[in-house]
């Protein structure tokens, strides 16, 4: 999405060119085969990791660092090293978010009109409010030590991390068409007035 709007403002005029079908299939490609062999790597991890505590987990989703509490052997060492390989892989999705959004607000501050500024950053700053929102949430859940009882705030950066952005993305893009506004609005009116 980084490189989409990189493009989109950075070299409108080769736009067509650049994000050609060609290139959004290879980075869908990119984003799934790389998650479905993280994720083939933690699962065949965890089926070898022996558990001997209890299998309640206080929290709102299973997810690795939960499971890392259970295990009653140093197999968790590989599983470690996976999130650590995780980490790196997401640091440099971060870092390439980054480089983008820089480009991106050097390419917009340049532009000289205040409305062509404004039309600029509101294509921009929806996405990167939503990834913001994600890398927040998802660092707090997996970079927070665990613990055997979940706090309030792990429960709620759970949540949050685990419905809030999915929820955010759609809604923020829909916003952006006439159409959808123009029937939100009608829909609030309506039911103004049914109320009353």
């Amino acid at each position: 999405m980084a490189y989409d709007r990189y493009v989109a403002i950075c070299q409108p005029l080769h736009y067509e060119k650049v994000m050609n079908r060609t290139t959004c299939v290879q980075i869908a490609a990119g984003a799934w085969i790389s998650s479905i062999v993280y994720s083939a790597l933690h699962t065949g991890n965890t089926f070898r990791l022996p558990f001997c505590q209890s299998n309640v987990i206080n929290q709102f989703f299973c997810e690795i660092p939960q499971l890392l509490k259970f295990t009653c052997s140093d197999l968790y060492l590989s599983e470690v090293g996976f999130i650590a390989f995780g980490a790196f892989i997401g640091a440099n999705c971060f870092v390439f978010i980054i480089v983008s959004y820089v480009q991106i607000f050097k390419a917009v501050l340049r532009i000289p009109s205040e409305e062509g500024q404004r039309k600029a950053f509101s294509t921009c700053l929806p996405h990167l409010s939503v990834v913001s929102l994600l890398l927040f949430t998802g660092s707090f859940e997996y970079l927070n030590p665990t613990s055997t009882s979940a706090s309030n705030l792990d429960l709620l950066m759970g949540v949050l991390y685990a419905m809030v952005h999915p929820v955010m993305n759609p809604i923020i893009y829909s916003m952006r068409n006439k159409e959808i506004k123009a029937a939100l609005q009608k829909l609030i009116v309506w039911r103004i007035f049914t109320k009353n």
